[in-house]
């Protein structure tokens, strides 16, 4: 804790930083940062000071350690703060993790580069903090990689320091070692004026334990999120994708623990277009954001001097929809490719079956398994169609239906088709149940009947329990 010396000192030097600005608004700002880290200091100097008095009030509990409880109403609401509005939470570990080859590292100097000089983020908003850059790299080289990739950002390269070397009270140097030396990092911190990014790449190597193991992870990442609240620093922790891990839920792909992702409060993620340079950044969590959308960039190489040259970003165009569905479309290889016709077969089985109305989930499986659908494609079309699941009043299952903008542009698709054809059936698939509605639901008997047909007919589906139904709609 911080004693009354301390925080004394703390507050004069930002009283002098102030009345020394003239005016000046990066000072008047660690002026300001001063200031704030003093107050915090008083804070936790008279939580001490209670703790102790506590401690002392009762004889039979003197010295003993003791809970702390905090009430709700002496607790001030405060608002998240962003170095990248809804993006790059201060204060907060943010993830950054991606396959090899997409350009992790590079990407988080650019935003490195947005901080130091306070320009725009890909969205056009600005930023307006700018402030001093950290960054720990185990794989690559600040003199020949990192420093010429921060000049084609357009980074102010007096703002950005590369940790290194700690040097020990011997005067002997060690290498700085993220699952050891975060302490007195910490400290370097608070005698500096203050810093807006740190980058730790990778943020494996923060982790001293068994990195698959939650307990492990939880416990070693710990101090590098207290580092990030204790001085407002905003944290990226690159990473890497789990290998054989495509397809997955982004988040779940990050290699270790599903703990880093649980720690974070904010993970992004990367990937690239097969066959092409265009790559996405996308938000894959937040629990202080929206966790959906991304944007386009690609790689561009560039000479900074005479015979340098290093990659730069070039962003592109915003890109709405989940995580997954991004990385999903600019991942796929062939056999995606397949998926991906199957998917619209399925979306187009199901449009033609639910033109006419609600169908029944039970029918619906069954009808699918005689088209030779697997029912997690018919699933994953119904999220694309934006159909709806419903379980009527009175009814014993879960019933589909279409939008109702969907379903009057697939009746006049019909209207259309039967036009040009004089006649005919209209559309590739229909059911072999007759067009309902939710109200009243079907009868069992008609119910059983249409499911005993398809048992017993060719590519029949065995009937589900309406819990397993219930759980797959």
């Amino acid at each position: 804790m911080s004693s009354e010396r301390d925080v004394e000192a703390e507050l004069a030097r930002a009283a002098e930083l102030i009345e020394t600005s003239e005016g000046r608004r990066e000072q008047i700002e660690r002026g300001r940062q001063r200031a704030v880290r003093g107050a915090q200091m008083a804070a936790a100097h008279t939580q001490q000071k209670k703790v102790g008095c506590h401690a002392t009030r009762n004889d039979e509990h003197a010295g003993q350690s003791a809970v702390l409880l905090q009430c709700a109403a002496d607790v001030k609401p405060q608002p998240v703060l962003w170095l990248w509005p809804d993006w790059l939470p201060v204060g907060k570990l943010t993830v950054l993790a991606g396959s090899a080859g997409t350009g992790k590292t590079t990407l988080a100097l650019a935003l490195a580069a947005v901080v130091t000089h306070g320009g725009q983020w890909p969205d056009v908003t600005g930023c307006g903090c700018c402030g001093q850059v950290l960054m720990w790299s185990s794989e690559d080289d600040p003199a020949d990689t990192l420093v010429p990739r921060l000049m084609a950002a357009g980074a102010d390269l007096s703002k950005v320091h590369f940790v290194g070397s700690v040097a020990k009270a011997d005067g002997e140097l060690a290498p700085f070692d993220p699952a050891r030396d975060l302490p007195l990092l910490s400290e370097r911190i608070a005698r500096m004026d203050g810093a807006r990014l740190l980058i730790v790449d990778p943020v494996l190597s923060a982790i001293g334990g068994d990195a698959h193991r939650a307990n492990d992870v939880r416990r070693d990442l710990q101090p590098l999120v207290d580092l990030a609240a204790r001085h407002g620093c905003a944290v990226i922790g690159i990473s890497h994708f789990s290998k054989g891990s495509k397809g997955n839920a982004p988040v779940e792909r990050v290699i270790g623990s599903q703990a880093f992702g649980a720690l974070a409060r904010m993970v992004l993620v990367t990937a690239k277009e097969e066959g092409t340079e265009r790559r996405i950044l996308a938000r894959a969590k937040s629990n202080i954001a929206p966790d959906d959308g991304g944007f386009a960039y690609a790689l561009e190489r560039v000479e900074v001097q005479a015979g340098i040259r290093a990659n730069v970003v070039i962003w592109g165009e915003r890109i709405e929809g989940s995580a997954r569905d991004i990385l999903g479309d600019v991942e796929q290889d062939a056999g995606q490719d397949s998926e991906r016709s199957e998917r619209d077969e399925a979306k187009d089985f199901l449009r033609s079956l639910l033109a006419d109305g609600p169908v029944p989930v039970k029918m619906i499986q069954a009808d699918a398994r005689g088209a030779g659908l697997a029912w997690r494609t018919i699933e994953r079309a119904k999220r694309e169609l934006g159909a709806d699941a419903r379980k009527p009043s009175g009814s014993s299952g879960w019933w589909w239906a279409l939008s109702e903008q969907d379903r009057q542009g697939r009746h006049q698709e019909e209207q259309d088709r039967q036009t040009d054809s004089g006649g005919g059936l209209g559309g590739a698939w229909r059911s072999s149940a007759p067009a309902m509605v939710y109200d009243p639901p079907l009868s069992s008997d008609f119910d059983q009947d249409r499911q005993d047909r398809h048992v017993n007919g060719s590519g029949g589906l065995r009937p589900q329990d309406d819990d397993e139904v219930e759980d797959s709609v």
